[in-house]
């Protein structure tokens, strides 16, 4: 199975394409990770790609693009693999798609975790981190004994930048305006499968499997 997932910030896709790529035997592929082997690793596309980091610029999509076509070249992924974080606008989708035929390998499906925008607002802004041990808990769904304080090892609690309301807006706004074009784009071409994101982690992975299931070779 050749997989790609997409979805808001906080549909849960890290968590997911962990329990989906283990399923269906393929590696979990995110561009977070290609680009720290490339970078650590001293590549000639991580050294280009670190000199725009370290400049404090984006890393064009160009060396991004070349970076997906090596890793998708490698052995482990000739059988199928689950890409997490690429494609993220259309662009970048047809240059998988060039990328695939250069492979001989087309594209199986898409899976959207959808999710209402409000309950992702909800989700990310509920929760704290522990200052000491980087212990994650949740006021609603997870939330420590004590207020504040981290039932693990006593350190107190914050709240990071990003887990802010207004941030978690501002994620939103970018994915609505450059990311969520990929759903129209893989519908048109007859790829999309939508499910339910929201609920217990362990239903949501039950859903996925299920409406993967039938795309499995």
């Amino acid at each position: 199975m050749r997989l790609v997932l997409v979805g808001p910030p906080g549909a849960g896709k890290g968590t997911q394409a962990e329990f989906i790529a283990e399923n269906f035997g393929i590696p979990k592929i995110s561009t977070g990770d290609i680009f720290r082997h490339n970078v650590s690793t001293g590549t000639d596309l991580g050294r280009l790609a670190k000199k725009y980091m370290d400049a404090g610029d984006l890393v064009p999509d160009e060396v991004t693009n070349a970076m997906v076509r090596d890793r998708l070249a490698q052995p482990d992924a000739k059988e199928g693999f689950l890409l997490d974080g690429f494609p993220r606008n259309v662009a970048q989708a047809d240059e998988l798609n060039g990328i695939l035929d250069e492979l001989g390998a087309p594209l199986s499906v898409v899976l959207d975790l959808d999710v209402d925008f409000d309950e992702v607002v909800k989700r990310l802004s509920g929760r704290r981190t522990c200052k000491q041990c980087g212990h994650v808990w949740h006021m609603e769904f997870d939330p420590p004994k004590a207020p504040g304080i981290c039932d693990k090892c006593g350190g107190e609690l914050f709240q990071r930048d990003d887990d802010k309301p207004e941030t978690v807006r501002h994620r939103l706004e970018v994915y609505h305006e450059q990311t969520e074009p990929l759903i129209g784009f893989y519908r048109e071409a007859g790829k999309l499968v939508a499910i339910d994101a929201f609920g217990a982690v362990e239903d949501v992975t039950e859903r996925a499997i299920s409406a993967l299931t039938p795309y499995a070779d």
